[in-house]
């Protein structure tokens, strides 16, 4: 038996609650896995209240990724006592997920715990930090340089946002950080951002094409305020959109396109590819500091609950962890 944060659907509503659950009904995949640290993402939070529809199968073991050690393999690529880590693969919606003592997965949605990298600093940076380094990634890709000038990084004090600060800071960018919350502004310069942005500037209908402020940028907002952005963006720039918190919906012109250059790249951390996966989590052990782990906020499952209220009313600030 093992320790679950489950999640029941009763009618419309979604019923939340710890649970003791047999390790026969973990059939997800070939590889069982003693799970270390969690985390909690926003969708997470969203899946956890019920108030998003994320969870497909009833019922859910919510957590969409987690660090930990293998109990039992069938799968070529790991052994007992491998240290592993899981993001994405639908796990946490369509799949059981990390918000538990014990998880299963199939073995090629797993990739090794980089060397030096703990489990607690993976799931520190976690699902949030990982999208944040396939956004940096894509935008060197796509040749946006520090010297061109600054880049926005929306839902500044959200997990993908406090991660992509330090990031982008490390590479040598000037980094503007969007936030509705001024009180946070000293915390984010202490994360390397330079300039602190008014939320409330960039939910605003836009032009087709506004003075060019941005180099690039790294949204997680998306809606109306990614559709300022990408008219406020330089000739030739980028911006990599990975996240919905503003709405689905985008409702903008050609123009930014077709008179500047400007590339939308979306950002799929879902289904990336494993060797992709195992570059992105090297660069995010070799760019972030040695004790980023220690300035994660860290629950036990007992605590998500209320964590994940705490969460969606903007009380928690960058990454959450959870220790079963």
């Amino acid at each position: 038996m093992f320790k679950a944060l489950l999640l029941e659907e009763a009618g419309k509503k979604t019923l939340a609650g710890l649970q003791r659950l047999n390790e026969n009904q973990l059939t997800t995949g070939d590889v069982l896995i003693k799970v270390d640290y969690s985390t909690l993402n926003y969708k997470d939070a969203l899946a956890i209240t019920g108030k998003g529809k994320i969870v497909r199968q009833w019922p859910m073991v919510p957590g969409i990724d987690y660090a930990g050690t293998v109990l039992a393999s069938d799968h070529p690529d790991h052994r007992i006592g491998d240290e592993v880590i899981l993001t994405g693969w639908g796990v946490g919606e369509q799949y059981w997920g990390g918000l538990a003592e014990k998880a299963s997965a199939k073995g090629d949605w797993l990739i090794p715990l980089p060397a030096g990298m703990s489990a607690k600093r993976a799931m520190a940076i976690g699902t949030a930090g990982f999208t944040a380094m396939l956004s940096l990634m894509a935008l060197e890709h796509a040749g946006v340089k520090p010297e061109q000038g600054p880049v926005l990084v929306t839902g500044a004090t959200g997990g993908v946002g406090s991660v992509a600060i330090r990031l982008l800071a490390r590479a040598g960018f000037e980094v503007h950080a969007a936030t509705g919350r001024p009180q946070h502004g000293d915390w984010l310069r202490e994360l390397g951002a330079s300039a602190i942005v008014d939320r409330a500037e960039l939910d605003k209908e836009p032009a087709a094409l506004e003075s060019q402020h941005w180099a690039g940028a790294i949204d997680s907002v998306g809606g109306r305020t990614l559709a300022r952005i990408l008219s406020q963006t330089k000739m030739d720039g980028a911006v990599a959109a990975c996240g919905l918190a503003g709405g689905v919906a985008l409702n903008t012109t050609v123009m930014p396109f077709i008179l500047r250059g400007v590339q939308l790249l979306g950002i799929n951390s879902v289904y990336m590819p494993k060797e992709k996966r195992i570059e992105a989590w090297q660069r995010l052990q070799d760019s972030l500091p040695l004790d980023f782990e220690d300035q994660a906020q860290v629950f036990t499952l007992e605590q998500t609950i209320e964590a994940a209220q705490d969460m969606l009313t903007g009380k928690l600030k960058g990454r959450v962890v959870i220790q079963p």
